[in-house]
C-alpha cells in the first residue's frame, strides 16, 4: 500500500571497472552527486538553465538509479544516453522496482525526501497492488511542493524553488545550464516563483497546472504577485531576503 505509479527507475551501470557514475552525472545534474548522500533531488537543465527533468538519484551498489517520471521516463534515458558518448555505461529502464511513499516513517528502512522532511519517506523495492499516487500528490501540493514535467518544464530551475528545496549545489562546478543558474544567485533575486494557489485564485495565462479534485493550482507568478498566505513556511525566508537586498522604489 505504498507504490507510486507515476514514477518509474532508470538504473544506470558501469560497463567498465574503471568507469565512475557518480562522475558521470556530476557533469550533467544541478546537484553533487560526488560528495552528499544518496538520494538527492535534482534537475537536468537546457543549456539557457531551464529545466527538462527532475529526479531523484539513488545508489544501488555501483549502480545508480534514477527515480523519475514514469510518463518521461523513456526521454530522460535517452537524453542520458546522448550525453554518454563513448562512456561505458548502461542506461535503461529497471521496471523490477518500484517507488514507494509514505507520509510517516514505515517500520522498514527508508529515506526522508531530501527535498523537505514534511514530505515523508521514500524507498525502492519491488511494486505492491494498491498506489497512493492520489495521496501523495495532495501531501505535496498542500505543502506547497512543486515537481515534474508538467509544473516544472521550460522554466529557470531556481524559479521552480529548488534552493530552497536542495535541489542545486552551488559550489560542484559545471553543468549543463550552470551559468545562468549561478548568476540568478549570485544576484540573489528570482523575479518569478512557482506557488500552489487555491484553483479559484489562479490566474489562468500564469498557471502551470490544475488538480479541480483538490481545488489547487501550480502557478508561476511574480514574486510582487504571490500573495502571503500562498507562501509555505520554507520558502518564506528566501522571499524575505530577496526583498531586503531589492532596492527601494524610486532609489
Amino acid at each position: 500500500m505504498s507504490t507510486l505509479t507515476t514514477r518509474a527507475l532508470i538504473r544506470l551501470t558501469p560497463q567498465d571497472d574503471q568507469e565512475n557514475l557518480r562522475s558521470f552525472l556530476q557533469g550533467l545534474v544541478t546537484n553533487d552527486v560526488l560528495i552528499t548522500p544518496l538520494p538527492v533531488w535534482a534537475g537536468l537543465l537546457s543549456p539557457q538553465g531551464k529545466a527538462l527533468f527532475d529526479f531523484f538519484v539513488w545508489a544501488d551498489g555501483e549502480d545508480l538509479l534514477i527515480d523519475c517520471e514514469a510518463e518521461h521516463a523513456d526521454a530522460l534515458a535517452k537524453r542520458l544516453s546522448m550525453y554518454r558518448l563513448r562512456r561505458k555505461i548502461a542506461i535503461r529502464r529497471d521496471d523490477s522496482l518500484a517507488v514507494h511513499w509514505n507520509g510517516r516513517q514505515p517500520a522498514h528502512p527508508a529515506t526522508q525526501d531530501p527535498r523537505l522532511p514534511a514530505l515523508g519517506w521514500r524507498w525502492l523495492a519491488p511494486a505492491d497492488e494498491t498506489p497512493v499516487d492520489a495521496e501523495y500528490l495532495a501531501h505535496r501540493l498542500l505543502l506547497g511542493v512543486t515537481e515534474g514535467a508538467a509544473e516544472l518544464g521550460d522554466l529557470l530551475w531556481l524559479e521552480t524553488n529548488a534552493a530552497e528545496l536542495n535541489g542545486v549545489s552551488f559550489t560542484k562546478g559545471c553543468y549543463v545550464g550552470q551559468e545562468n543558474t549561478a548568476r540568478m544567485n549570485w544576484r540573489q533575486k528570482v523575479n518569478r516563483r512557482l506557488v500552489v494557489v487555491p484553483l479559484e485564485q489562479s490566474r489562468e495565462e500564469r498557471r502551470r497546472a490544475a488538480y479541480p479534485q483538490l481545488e489547487l493550482a501550480v502557478d508561476h507568478l511574480r514574486v510582487d504577485d504571490i500573495e502571503p498566505v500562498d507562501v509555505p513556511s520554507w520558502l518564506a525566508p528566501a522571499l524575505q531576503a530577496e526583498e531586503e537586498v531589492s532596492p527601494a522604489p524610486g532609489s
